[in-house]
């Protein structure tokens, strides 16, 4: 039992240092890295629907050609 504790003891203290520490070095705000995320979702997001559009225009015009076709 009483290496379960000295267990358990040792990774609260290891985990709170970790996390103290990682705050403390972090390049920047909690604040600026979540606006970093979310401009970069929106990137993607753009991109993905941009990406999308252009295929399923593609998608329609070889339809378009296949309907003529017969």
């Amino acid at each position: 039992m009483k290496g379960v504790t000295s267990f358990l003891s040792g990774l609260i203290l290891g985990v709170l240092t970790g996390a103290t520490l990682a705050i403390l070095v972090a390049p920047e705000s909690g604040e600026e890295l979540r606006g970093q995320i979310r401009q970069r979702v929106e990137t993607i997001q753009s991109e993905v629907s941009r990406a999308a559009q252009e295929r399923r225009a593609e998608l329609e015009q070889e339809l378009a050609g296949l309907r003529r076709a017969h």
